[in-house]
């Protein structure tokens, strides 16, 4: 572990090192080029930054005590922070798919530079894309060569989901902590294959199918774009379970196996997973019924109450020290009352997650303007509004540049700056994950310029701006004499430390502790 530690500290100095870094103006006094409008700096003025910053002190700090062996008052300790406790995090959907091995190695060592957690696809439509062959393994179709062939990368239907295991592994290598992403969503464009219907409808019910949903999705393996009959709309959740018994007990089962087959996989391989995605919505139109064998979700048929179906089996299938999360945009009351709703029947929800996602361009001129949006008080209000006593984790974040301009560049960085740092101080939160890495690698109708790296991996101006407050400004780097007992005291933010000394003797010594 030791090991492994100091060796993503190395790459992570070698990164850092390696671009040269353009200043990003911190304050309206800094910002000589009027990047940003006053408007927006009144926003974000000075007594707000300070506030941020006894926050960030308070809650992301904590104080160490350690007795060092053959240590005296004379004794000068270097105290070194190698790890964070906060998440630094990125999904990581772009794998050894963009076309060249030098960039696929580039994105490999830049990625472990920054962040400390990666995302990992396991949406079910491409996980599973033969019903009972869950794609665990890397195939010819996710080496380096097949998307270096590849003439039109972003029309293939395994872009942005590469195999989970060799991700995986390259992830363990590097000392990144692994979430997975997502067990359970509703989405038929996203998640759920197209085999689903046709697999849960058998002999009787495939006909009685036939008069609810007047045509079936035709997109590939996508569960997508189903119609439903003028029946279908007027029948009730009940009447549904009561008409397709077989279908709905079918649906449970394949979505109950495949959180046990992922479990008895990966065990405690992949330490957190996102049990259920954005299911707020039915839980607010009152979709969500205990009891009923079918959900008549927004998205389309789902399994009975599948919040809790979910959540209790993959309490009982996975083990205990992996953390269980709910994920959502929808950041409100339905929330909350789903989240209570579920602790209170006994499931292990562990994490909170909550999206923030500013796809269109145009809301990061509007910022830089001075509109209020993502204002420190909005983004309080919101972590206020979910906050039910468990950490928060801001799983998904896009702030896209408004151009590739060096100046819409900067304003992206900017933007950034201040939102991580207001998130890092508000104490629930536990994690903050940026969602796509590099430009022109997103889904369909996401923005091409809301990476951290351009499409040929140079780091832009946010890069810079995270690597500044992440392995800088919030990394705890200190020399230090002990006591006359040989203690140390000191106060840092929250991770792993290794302490080294020499001792009475001359002898270099070390220690590893965890700041907490």
């Amino acid at each position: 572990m030791k090991t492994k530690l100091k060796a993503l500290l190395t790459v992570s100095a070698i990164a850092a090192k390696a671009f040269a870094e353009p200043f990003i103006p911190g304050s309206a006094a800094e910002d000589k080029n009027n990047v940003m409008s006053d408007k927006y700096w009144e926003i974000w003025n000075p007594q707000v930054q300070e506030q941020i910053d006894r926050d960030i002190e308070a809650n992301r700090k904590a104080d160490a005590s350690v007795k060092l062996d053959g240590a005296d008052e004379k004794t000068q300790v270097q105290i070194e922070q190698i790890s964070h406790d906060f998440i630094f995090g990125a999904h990581i959907f772009n794998f050894n798919q963009l076309g060249d091995e030098s960039l696929n190695a580039k994105y490999r060592s830049l990625y472990g530079s920054l962040f400390n957690s990666a995302t990992v696809a396991f949406y079910w439509e491409h996980f599973e894309m033969q019903q009972g062959r869950p794609r665990f393994a890397g195939e010819f179709w996710d080496s380096e060569k097949y998307w270096k062939n590849s003439e039109s990368p972003k029309t293939e239907e395994h872009w942005r989901r590469p195999a989970p295991d060799p991700v995986i592994e390259y992830c363990k290598s590097q000392g990144i902590r692994v979430h997975g992403h997502p067990l359970v969503w509703g989405s038929r464009e996203w998640h759920t294959p197209t085999w689903m219907l046709k697999s849960c409808a058998k002999g009787e019910e495939a006909e009685k199918l036939k008069t609810l949903i007047a045509e079936f999705p035709k997109h590939g393996n996508k569960c997508y774009g189903e119609k439903y009959t003028k029946k279908y709309k007027e029948m009730s959740a009940k009447d549904l379970g009561n008409y397709l018994p077989n279908l709905a007990a079918e649906m449970k089962r394949l979505t109950q196996k495949r959180i046990n087959e992922i479990a008895a996989y990966y065990g405690d391989k992949v330490d957190s997973w996102d049990v259920v995605n954005e299911s707020a919505t039915d839980w607010g139109k009152g979709l969500i019924v205990k009891g009923d064998s079918i959900c008549k979700s927004w998205y389309g048929m789902m399994p009975g109450d599948y919040p809790y179906l979910a959540f209790k089996t993959a309490q009982n299938a996975f083990p205990q020290n992996v953390k269980l999360n709910i994920n959502d945009y929808k950041c409100d009351g339905d929330y909350t009352s789903e989240i209570k709703d579920l602790l209170s029947r006994g499931c292990k929800v562990d994490i909170v997650g909550s999206q923030m996602h500013l796809f269109n361009p145009k809301q990061t001129l509007a910022i830089a303007e001075g509109k209020e949006i993502q204002t420190p008080q909005q983004v309080q209000k919101t972590m206020d509004a979910i906050n039910v006593g468990k950490p928060i984790h801001l799983s998904e974040i896009t702030i896209t540049a408004p151009d590739t301009t060096e100046k819409g560049r900067m304003m992206q960085a900017i933007i950034a700056r201040n939102l991580y740092r207001k998130w890092f101080s508000i104490k629930p939160m536990m994690g903050i994950t940026w969602w796509n890495v590099v430009d022109d690698c997103g889904a369909p109708g996401e923005p091409s310029m809301s990476g951290l790296f351009t499409r040929g991996m140079n780091p832009k101006p946010a890069y810079y701006a995270l690597n500044n407050l992440i392995n800088k400004e919030w990394k705890t780097v200190l020399t230090q004499n002990a006591s006359a007992d040989g203690t140390v005291k000191f106060r840092g933010f929250k991770g792993k430390y290794r302490l080294s000394w020499k001792d009475k003797n001359g002898a270099e010594r070390f220690a590893y502790v965890h700041v907490k």
